[in-house]
């Protein structure tokens, strides 16, 4: 498709305020009666050699640190050795404090998971979990039988989740 200078003017303007693809294609049909797929704005923007912005994503809100930051340990997190991105996990051999869950996540996920990791619920005591391919949530204790308190596992399933998060799950 050929457009005047003018309409290309337009198109450029568009990409700098930081239109998407689909938004250029709307305001081409309604603002200038072009009916384009969205294939051709694309064919269209890059022969007019621009790159449309990449939008931030959108921001999480801190719900507040619960967990006091914890030493380094020898676990890995997913291959990142920033030291931001450490795990927030209690030193081995020693117990949370009362009321606190540390929650770890392994380098290499177990077979069958999509993520694994450690915990160390508030009693000291810990336990595997996983997260398997269909997005169940599973529990390996180390002592047979053991069932962490709910608060435990509510503080956990949360912990889990802002770890996660901060991974880029």
């Amino acid at each position: 498709m050929n457009l005047d200078d003018t309409q290309k003017q337009k198109v450029v303007a568009w990409i700098a305020e930081g239109l998407t693809l689909s938004e250029i294609q709307n305001r081409l049909s309604s603002e200038l009666g072009l009916s384009l797929t969205y294939m051709e704005v694309r064919f269209l923007v890059d022969d007019l050699k621009l790159m449309p912005k990449d939008r931030e994503p959108p921001k999480v809100a801190e719900i507040g640190n619960k967990r006091a930051a914890a030493a380094p340990t020898e676990h890995a997190t997913l291959g990142q050795n920033d030291p931001s991105r450490a795990p927030r996990e209690a030193v081995e051999g020693s117990t949370p404090a009362a009321g606190q869950v540390s929650v770890s996540v392994d380098h290499l996920a177990r077979p069958g998971a999509l993520v694994s990791g450690q915990v160390t619920f508030s009693d000291g005591k810990s336990a595997q979990w996983y997260l398997d391919q269909m997005g169940r949530l599973g529990l390996i204790p180390k002592d047979t039988g053991y069932k962490p308190a709910a608060a435990d596992l509510q503080t956990f399933q949360l912990e889990l989740q802002e770890e996660l998060a901060r991974l880029g799950f």
